[in-house]
């Protein structure tokens, strides 16, 4: 393999030796790759800037045995509000976690990575509520990699009509009888279930514009929270 260009987010960077560091670069393509950038931790090294936690940027990469260089790499987003809100930054972080953990190399991850972007975006510039943000995230996520909830029916007995439950065991909604059958299922608001359509269906672009209540967004999270550990089968924060 040559050198290649290819865009892509730094999801994690650890130092190696006195200068050099060892990235975790997620790119639309490739996948997710390691990376090492030589001499990035010198003060005068171009790589410097584009290898931080979370940096956006272009990247010109060349495999050699058994793990990906990096040439150079101009930034396009560092994310600067991230690294002044202790908070966004820890939000920030733990989405890089867990798709870190659900991306590999060799994959077509470009959804993945403009759903990781736009969401970190919407962290580092908006003011919207952090585990708002999160809750949206995390059950896109799920309905991307494969995990989606059936929210148009019935699990069990295929009515349209009457969901009010979400079913942690059978992953989606139940109408008003079968919920109650199912001992793990929440019982959940109309507003909730059509902001899961929402966050399953949208524009991509679009996913973070729209609102809920306190008890809404609340239901959301404990949602996201419990089917994200389920289907990753991982304790998640």
């Amino acid at each position: 393999m040559g050198v290649v260009k290819t865009k892509g987010i730094i999801l994690a960077q650890n130092n190696m030796g006195d200068y050099d560091k060892m990235c975790t670069l997620l790119t639309p393509d490739l996948g997710k790759i390691g990376c090492s950038a030589k001499g990035a931790r010198k003060p005068k090294s171009t790589l410097m800037a584009g290898t931080q936690f979370l940096c956006f940027g272009d990247f010109l990469i060349y495999k050699g045995a058994g793990t990906y260089h990096i040439n150079s790499c101009e930034p396009i987003e560092i994310f600067y509000n991230l690294r002044l809100d202790l908070d966004k930054l820890t939000y920030a972080s733990k989405i890089a976690k867990i798709v870190n953990d659900v991306t590999d190399e060799n994959q077509n991850t470009y959804r993945v990575l403009q759903l990781t972007l736009n969401t970190i975006y919407m962290i580092s510039e908006s003011s919207k509520d952090l585990e708002f943000i999160f809750s949206i995230f995390k059950i896109r996520l799920l309905s991307i990699i494969g995990f989606r909830p059936v929210i148009e029916n019935c699990l069990r007995c295929k009515t349209k009509e009457n969901l009010r439950y979400f079913s942690f065991i059978d992953n989606g909604l139940k109408c008003e009888s079968c919920g109650k059958i199912d001992k793990g299922a929440l019982k959940i608001s109309d507003t909730t279930i059509k902001a899961l359509r929402y966050i399953i269906y949208s524009d991509p672009k679009k996913i973070f514009s729209f609102e809920l209540s306190e008890e809404n967004k609340k239901e959301l999270q404990i949602i996201s929270k419990i089917y994200l550990n389920q289907c990753l089968d991982k304790e998640y924060i």
